[in-house]
């Protein structure tokens, strides 16, 4: 139950990602039709955009790290011993959930603060706040911490039983991946 309310809100948003992307397109033409044929750029474009990657990025990380669509490096791993290359998938996820984890622990002050003090990016025309993307950063890194002690559990038990691991929901095995 909980992986299927895991998994909804990864898909939920890494839709809110996608549609995030695409309207930052139109904010990008924009800008470079207003620059190219009028002489006159999007004002904030510059902030519009970097406060709109971050939230990307971390709207679909949950999605990412779920579905198998993370870096995956097995120049090594794939001439391991099965049980030794499940070893190194239960501490690979470790220390993906210590990675984020301290990333999630180290945001949570930055995104108070911007918060609190009303912080913006930008000057003059158009400021944009930060707190949205400052508090996008500690959700996403929760649920990439969270989605990795998911896959931890997962891992020990096939380690412990011997069994193969599940596939993730994407449906990608390892060995389908691309090289």
């Amino acid at each position: 139950m909980l992986i299927r309310i895991n998994d909804w809100i990864a898909r939920a948003l890494l839709t809110i990602a996608a549609v995030l992307a695409f309207l930052l397109s139109f904010v990008v033409c924009a800008d470079v039709l207003g620059r190219d044929v009028f002489g006159r750029p999007l004002q904030g474009t510059k902030e519009i955009v970097e406060i709109s990657i971050v939230m990307i990025l971390w709207l679909q990380a949950a999605y990412a790290i779920r579905s198998g669509g993370m870096i995956w490096v097995d120049a090594v791993h794939t001439h391991l011993p099965n049980r030794a290359q499940r070893v190194c998938d239960v501490l690979g996820a470790l220390l993906g959930i210590a990675f984020f984890g301290l990333v999630c622990w180290g945001s949570i002050d930055p995104a108070l603060y911007a918060w609190r003090s009303n912080e913006f990016e930008g000057e003059g025309a158009l400021r944009i706040p930060v707190w949205p993307a400052r508090f996008l950063v500690v959700l996403g890194s929760f649920l990439a911490a969270f989605n990795y002690l998911l896959i931890a559990i997962e891992r020990t038990r096939a380690l412990f039983s011997g069994s193969p691991p599940p596939p993730p929901p994407s449906g990608i095995r390892p060995e389908e991946r691309i090289v």
